[in-house]
């Protein structure tokens, strides 16, 4: 049997995933080789890498997706293996084979094992023949009324990408067409296939892990069915509420499935299992899966270290895996607001700090200071969890999250531990429409929050650092805050009578105007919008001669210190810590069991502020991909008409007409790159059409 003995890893992908893998090459003792984009050129993965290779521009299709610039780069490191991560060209057959032809190691399963499982339609074929349980296909050219509801998916691809749920049979073929057009821009190929879509369905899958000496290990079960968009968003292992017959046949079919194609490394086997607890194969992922990390803490294992000794042509460590002990959770963190139709987030993370602990772990591609940009995936990280029983590993991995702090774009975190702490959840009632049925309730502002205290907490320290800032009392604690205070109003008292006594002698004073005087005995106040929700709050507080700020007009509440980056209250008797962080207009405050992001809003508004009605503006920065067929300046449309597809962070968005009307004006066009805020096009409304509310654009995939 060959053995390849791997001293230098190209890692084949970016952020997350590629840090992970560095994390098992540096424990081992190789040498790791990252590539990168431009817009990649600082990313963490880059920083942690030993050494790096610049793939010229920012758009997948040109970077990450050109196995010739990556085989091309593994070359000129000197790396004598490739391991691909997940995404991008992990799937890619001719990719592993190119790596091979280079006189490579390919850390991945062999050619042909990608190839049988890369096409949904022929791995079924192949499945059946293997005894694998499967749903039967349905041919969309004659489904009818009783085949409904069908699940239309590309035959080529997954991430949810030319998925479509079909319920009504005129809808049929209008989603058929879009699933096509979706798939080809996605994986270049259009084929798309149908089978009944099951209600309730519950995601499990199953870890398999095979060397080239015969050993195939079933590495337990994972549940996967919270999920946005047919992406996941919380997985855990093992999967809860399956007797011991079904996780038995589901190990079984698995390794069934891994032998039929003769694999080799880290797979999975995914499945539906439906309400009534039957099994049907879904695809089989020929890579690491994301959410890895939960079978490595409970099996004890680390799965990046096996896929690299089963490609250098080790066997597995024994014959039978080894056996798990408790429970792990894994929730996946965005920058995507869950209650805008996720829609993606860019810009720079400010801070991304998260508890450490026993039983914690964090996996990511960023630190406090990185930019999230427009062209790849908004995960920023994984956190996991692990404890002796599921109750636990749920309840440590959402205190974490709570504690988090995360500061810059809008994040799914309160989403995440609203789950968590779901009766659903905690029952182990789970299926793929969890988010269906809870996301209104789960993403309603305020739920179980108190912003108006956090906002106050926030302006309490900015008035602190306000002051200082003017060169008054510093932030004061204690009996020693009044001598302080009124030492440093007697020099400011002392420096304005100096300044008068300069004027009135022929030096004037510079001037200073204002629209009002601070007048400390009268109570100040501040304007803060919530975000993302956009409630606004106004505080009043008072700063006496104690130099420490009061609030005014807010009873029951007590400061008992404020400094400019924390303040302790007493509110109705109870003590609570804010953390305050401020990154020029917005102010992020972290409590000890939720955390705020505030806008300071200007005592008055500003006029030129407004939009024009009918005003058509891109949620996001992102590239138009198509305009609806003969748009145009003086078409008519309606309301809630696709009109303009926008392509952003791997997701595809339509924008919808506000109302019925006549488009006035069109700046989109196929190819152009927009900014967040950039008008597309304005509808002018017909007074004779009922209007409706502008709506969020919908993700298309």
């Amino acid at each position: 049997m060959r053995s390849d003995v791997i001293h230098t890893l190209l890692v084949a992908n970016r952020g997350e995933i590629a840090c992970r893998i560095f994390r098992t090459c540096r424990d081992l003792g190789i040498t790791t080789v990252a590539v990168y984009s431009d817009a990649d050129a600082d990313a963490l993965h880059v920083r942690e890498a030993d050494l790096a290779v610049r793939l010229p521009g920012a758009a997948p299709a040109d970077t990450y997706l050109r196995g010739d610039l990556v085989v091309a780069a593994a070359r000129a490191a000197g790396a004598d293996a490739v391991h691909p991560g997940y995404g991008f060209l992990s799937e890619n057959a001719a990719f592993a084979a190119a790596v091979q032809d280079a006189g490579l190691v390919w850390v991945g399963p062999p050619v042909k094992a990608i190839e049988l499982m890369a096409s949904k339609t022929r791995a079924k074929e192949l499945m059946a023949g293997a005894g694998v349980p499967l749903l039967a296909p349905v041919d969309p050219a004659t489904a009818g009324p009783d085949d409904l509801p069908l699940l239309l998916k590309a035959a080529a691809g997954g991430g949810g990408r030319g998925m479509r749920i079909v319920r009504e049979p005129d809808a049929l073929s209008g989603e058929l067409l879009a699933a096509a057009a979706e798939a080809a821009s996605a994986f270049g190929d259009g084929e798309v296939f149908a089978e009944p879509y099951v209600e309730r369905g519950r995601h499990v899958e199953v870890q398999v892990m095979a060397d080239a000496h015969g050993t195939v290990w079933a590495l337990g079960t994972r549940d996967c069915s919270l999920q946005r968009r047919h992406q996941k968003v919380i997985e855990e292992a093992p999967a809860p509420g399956l007797d011991d017959g079904l996780r038995t046949r589901l190990h079984e079919a698995a390794v069934a499935a891994a032998r039929a194609v003769d694999y080799r490394g880290a797979g999975t086997v995914e499945f539906l299992v439906s309400a009534e607890g039957r099994p049907y194969f879904l695809e089989m992922n020929t890579r690491l899966q994301v959410e890895h990390p939960v079978t490595e803490a409970v099996f004890g294992l680390d799965l990046v270290a096996l896929q690299l000794r089963v490609a250098e042509g080790a066997p597995l460590p024994s014959p039978e895996p080894p056996q798990p002990s408790g429970h792990a959770v894994e929730a996946r963190l965005y920058a995507e607001d869950p209650a805008r139709d996720w829609q993606p987030q860019t810009g720079a993370l400010l801070t991304l700090e998260l508890p450490e602990g026993p039983g914690l772990r964090l996996d990511t591609g960023y630190t406090g200071g990185d930019t999230i940009g427009v062209h790849y995936d908004p995960m920023i990280a994984k956190v996991i969890a692990r404890a002796p029983t599921r109750t636990e590993a749920v309840r440590l991995l959402a205190r974490a999250l709570e504690r988090a702090r995360v500061h810059g774009p809008v994040t799914n975190r309160d989403l995440l531990v609203r789950s968590l702490r779901h009766p659903d959840f905690a029952a182990a009632r789970l299926d793929t429409g969890f988010y269906d049925r809870h996301l209104a309730d789960l993403t309603a502002p305020g739920a179980g929050r108190d912003p108006a205290t956090a906002a106050l907490a926030a302006t309490l320290a900015e008035a602190v650092r306000n002051t200082q800032a003017a060169g008054g009392a510093e932030a004061v604690r204690g009996a020693g805050a009044v001598r302080r205070a009124e030492a440093a109003r007697g020099a400011e008292a002392a420096r304005g009578a100096e300044a008068v006594r300069g004027a009135s002698a022929g030096s004037p004073a510079p001037a200073r105007f204002g629209a009002w005087r601070n007048v400390t005995s009268q109570p100040q106040r501040k304007r803060y919008r919530s975000e993302p929700d956009g409630t606004e709050h106004e505080i009043a507080y008072r700063t006496p001669r104690t130099g420490i700020p009061e609030p005014h007009e807010t009873p029951g509440t007590r400061v008992l210190t404020a400094t400019p980056d924390r303040v302790t209250l007493e509110v109705d008797g109870v003590t609570r810590n804010f953390a305050i962080t401020a990154h020029a207009d917005r102010v992020h405050v972290d409590a000890t069991d939720a955390a705020y992001t505030f806008t300071v809003l200007p005592r008055f508004t500003d006029p030129a502020a407004h939009t024009a009605p009918g005003s058509l503006l891109a949620p996001m920065p992102g590239t138009v991909v198509r305009l609806a067929e003969g748009l145009a300046a003086g078409v008519t449309v309606e309301a809630g008409q696709p009109l303009i597809w926008l392509e952003a962070m791997k997701m595809e968005h339509r924008i919808l007409a506000p109302a019925s009307g006549t488009l006035t004006a069109l700046h989109a066009a196929p190819g152009h790159q927009v900014e967040v805020g950039a008008l597309l096009a304005v509808v002018q409304e017909d007074p004779a059409a009922t209007p409706v509310p502008v709506p969020v654009p919908e993700e298309t995939a």
